[in-house]
């Protein structure tokens, strides 16, 4: 949606890290998580709506090989490519709306903190998860995190999606199982609370 390109475009291009409230310094759940599977440094990771996040860096810091970034914005990429320095040649960049991602390859991992949530309409969580279940391997995984019912109902001035654990695994249930479910308090930089709910998949 050009719409959102360009609300997502502005915000990359006119607000810093910390102006932000996704930002994190350690993105430790998305880690520990994906940790949890036992991944091997040549495991294929996608991370979707990714923007700047430092996951990449901590991921490139671990030895993993093949890392894929997804996001809308292109401003976001290009920001975390110069924070990461030469190193970000050994990532894919990828600029595209979810919906219309055509993935080339198979992913050991899906990953994605907060942007299943912005899918408010039900065409669009579908091909959504149209899409995620030909871009994970049979066998991997998909680790989502949204917004929980105790979260905010919106983010950067758009509505949102909430979760709670029943709706996310239904969500999820044609295509992939239940591993496990966990909520993160996570404090922005302006010192507030946002409550997420994070849930791994296992790939049928």
């Amino acid at each position: 949606m050009e719409q959102s390109k360009q609300h997502w475009e502005k915000i990359y291009s006119t607000k810093q890290p910390n102006e932000v409230s996704w930002a994190q310094e350690v993105p430790q759940i998305s880690l520990d998580l994906i940790h949890a599977v036992h991944p091997g440094k040549k495991a294929k990771i996608i991370d979707v709506g990714g923007g700047d996040s430092k996951l990449a860096d901590f991921l490139i810091d671990e030895g993993f090989e093949d890392i894929t970034v997804l996001d809308i914005s292109e401003a976001a990429l290009q920001r975390a490519k110069k924070r990461i320095g030469d190193r970000s040649a050994h990532i894919t960049w990828v600029v595209s709306d979810i919906v219309d991602f055509e993935p080339a390859t198979a992913y050991d991992i899906w990953h994605d903190r907060a942007a299943f949530h912005f899918l408010t309409t039900a065409a669009r969580i579908q091909k959504y998860l149209s899409i995620a279940r030909k871009a994970v391997k049979k066998e991997g995984v998909a680790i989502i995190g949204t917004f929980s019912e105790n979260g905010p109902k919106k983010c950067s001035g758009l509505e949102i999606k909430q979760y709670n654990e029943e709706a996310l695994l239904k969500a999820m249930q044609d295509g992939f199982e239940r591993i496990n479910c966990t909520t993160e308090d996570h404090r922005t930089p302006f010192n507030t609370i946002q409550n997420f709910l994070f849930c791994s998949f296992r790939r049928l």
